[in-house]
């Protein structure tokens, strides 16, 4: 590239990126170009791009452009590392370095080194959009905390300041990188101060609201005659176990559910063959109106035993109108359970044109935000986000009549309980209501207790802990020093087939960035995932992993539950769970939907504790137990206890862990599979 060509190019960023004590002209609208109404402007402001004027130090910037020095905003300190951690993520740009001035200065320092035909300014402009998204997520953690020490509130201050009168421009009189919405309380706001929640008086409320349709079950002839001896032999051979009143006998075919063609339709496109034991005795359950207690194990197809009658539930109620809110809502524990359930809504509404959106926190808000503006049938959201756009006045449960639980029991082992409570007490009592959970506690019952009237109960396979008979389980009694060797052995042999995932699991996120960095200095294309990536890191990662690009994933707990891969051939446990329930858990993310599956755990001394439920497990799923477990099996004779309490990996993560620009480098591959060893 000629340096007549970069000074060409560069002159005309310029125009765009503001030089010190200029005005810039980007941005603004030509005669012919449609200038936005207020309404619009508003609607698009949570991720509208307020980018503050840019310094270029002209002297330290190269000829060819690919290097450049930068004087940015210095409002808050989390500016540095948002722009260290933006630029690192793109494997073209080598960040040189960055200076925090003391406060009470007004930029901050920044050099970018590029490499390939991307200029320096074009790799800071490409990035501003990932740099503000990462703004909003150290706002929703810090913001406070910055309000206390610094008073950025003052003017609309807060992160972004007041809106910048130019897309490029540094704003003196908001403050702030990027413009923006400002403090709650300030003029440039486009955020209404969140107000505490109320529950309603539905006593008084309730008689005034219309009434609605929830009973949409038609009994199949071929169900109708089948005898209570033939309904009683399909229930045992399911391992289904039913309680409550009047209860809808099981289906054994997808048309025998009554499901409306266009439904049918999308399931049999979908290729399934039968429905699962869940959703043999789950649809005529959720169809009929009645509040249900689904229990099963992961896996199960428990998803499509809500979705689906959830479908029907809304074609029959009448359209949503500007201002309602949802009128299916699922409450799942996790944004990567979030996500999933999206994703099946996504596939089985779009011939009835039913809208969705997905709210969990971790990402900004602004999206979210227009999705329940423009209105939706269903929100699939975690607790905390949804009560913020709740308080936020973002939307409202006015209108939902079916409200789904899924994994209760996880959301109240993450103590949730607060939050859940708050939420189902804003919506209309007489309500539809649907439990689901893989366990069954006292705290779960408790909450069915209070929330669910009358309810039906339907349970797939024993509340004892067991793990899936799909499942090889095998225990190596080892060594610490001597886990890393056992480990790549163990991927040597899966690696010889070219289809195999396999995830590995750590018990703290140190752990599991060591081992990942290991494996990739090796040769192994490996990946981490665990609490301390971002959203973007982390979805990132789980779609290289699903697409096969990356088969081998190393996580902590984060990811037994909530995350389904479909294809994981091997479960490795690098250390052990703290508890049995998160064994049984985390080998159940393989042998899915009757798929034969490998687990293989890493036993040492420290583990003696799981050594008795650990051979208990085994045994009730036929598993040849090794000798040099047996000593450690000194439980009590008799039913197992059960084991509660799910353990959560501790540790940091550690920037640079994989090598080089790019963050994780690449791998050879080789003829003989993907492992492409060194």
């Amino acid at each position: 590239m000629s340096s007549g060509v970069v000074d060409k190019k560069n002159k005309k960023e310029d125009e765009d990126i503001v030089m010190e004590g200029g005005e810039s002209t980007a941005g603004l609208p030509s005669q012919n170009q449609h200038v936005k109404t207020e309404e619009e402007e508003e609607e698009e402001e949570e991720e509208e791009l307020d980018k503050e004027k840019i310094r270029i130090l002209p002297q330290a910037t190269s000829e060819d452009g690919t290097s450049a020095s930068f004087q940015i905003s210095n409002e808050d300190h989390t500016l540095g590392n948002a722009l260290r951690y933006m630029i690192m993520k793109n494997p073209e740009v080598e960040f040189c370095g960055y200076s925090i001035p003391h406060p009470s200065e007004d930029f901050l320092n920044l050099r970018i080194q590029t490499y390939g035909d991307i200029t320096a300014v074009d790799a800071l402009k490409k990035g501003l959009q990932d740099l503000m998204d990462l703004c909003d997520v150290v706002e929703e953690k810090f913001t406070q905390r910055i309000r206390e020490i610094s008073n950025y509130n003052h003017r609309g201050g807060d992160f972004r300041g007041g809106r910048a009168s130019d897309a490029n421009s540094y704003n003196h009189r908001g403050k702030g990188f990027g413009g923006g919405r400002g403090d709650y309380n300030s003029r440039s706001s486009n955020l209404s101060k969140p107000q505490e929640l109320v529950k309603p008086n539905w006593d008084v409320e309730l008689p005034n609201l219309p009434t609605f349709e929830k009973n949409f079950y038609v009994e199949h002839e071929s169900v109708r005659n089948r005898s209570d001896k033939e309904i009683e032999q399909f229930r045992k051979e399911n391992e289904m176990t039913v309680s409550g009143s009047n209860i809808p006998k099981p289906i054994t075919s997808f048309d025998e559910a009554g499901f409306p063609d266009y439904v049918l339709k999308e399931v049999k496109a979908e290729g399934f063959e039968k429905p699962t034991g869940i959703q043999c005795q789950g649809w005529p359950m959720a169809l009929s109106g009645r509040d249900m207690i689904g229990i099963a194990a992961t896996g199960s197809g428990k998803t499509l035993s809500y979705c689906l009658p959830g479908i029907v539930h809304i074609n029959a109620q009448p359209l949503l109108q500007p201002g309602d809110g949802p009128i299916v809502l699922v409450l799942a524990p996790t944004r990567e359970l979030a996500v999933q359930i999206q994703k099946e809504c996504s596939k089985f509404g779009h011939s009835s044109r039913i809208r969705n959106t997905c709210v969990y926190g971790g990402v900004p808000r602004g999206q979210q935000i227009r999705d329940l503006h423009r209105g939706a049938e269903i929100v699939i959201a975690t607790p905390g986000r949804l009560i913020d756009m709740l308080e936020l006045g973002k939307t409202n449960l006015k209108r939902v009549t079916y409200l789904v639980l899924d994994e209760a029991d996880r959301m109240l082992d993450m103590g949730f309980e607060p939050q859940i409570r708050k939420i189902v007490d804003q919506i209309r009592p007489d309500r539809q209501t649907l439990m689901w959970s893989a366990t069954w506690p006292k705290e779960v019952k408790q909450l069915a207790a209070d929330y669910l009237s009358n309810p039906i109960q339907v349970q797939i396979g024993s509340l004892e802990l067991a793990a899936s008979h799909n499942i090889t389980q095998l225990v190596e009694v080892v060594t610490d020093f001597e886990k890393r060797d056992r480990l790549v052995k163990h991927l040597e042999t899966a690696s010889q087939d070219k289809e195999s995932k396999i995830l590995v699991f750590a018990s703290t996120k140190r752990t599991c960035d060591d081992i990942t960095k290991y494996l990739r200095e090796d040769g192994w294309p490996a990946l981490a995932i665990h609490g301390d990536k971002d959203q973007r890191e982390r979805d990132w990662v789980l779609n290289e992993f699903r697409s096969g690009r990356s088969p081998i994933m190393v996580a902590t707990d984060v990811a037994a539950r909530g995350i389904d891969v479909k294809g994981i051939n091997f479960v490795i446990n690098y250390d052990m769970p703290g508890n049995i329930e998160d064994y049984v858990h985390r080998i159940g993310r393989t042998g899915r939907a009757g798929a034969k599956g490998t687990a293989i755990s890493f036993f040492t001394e420290e583990n003696k504790s799981l050594g008795a439920p650990l051979i208990s497990i085994m045994r009730e799923a036929k598993q040849n137990v090794p000798e040099d477990l047996l000593k450690y099996d000194r439980r009590p004779r008799g039913p197992h206890p059960r084991y509660g309490g799910r353990g959560y990996g501790n540790g940091g993560y550690r920037r640079g862990n994989y090598g080089g620009r790019g963050g994780y480098g690449g791998y050879r591959q080789r003829d003989s599979g993907w492992a492409g060893r060194r």
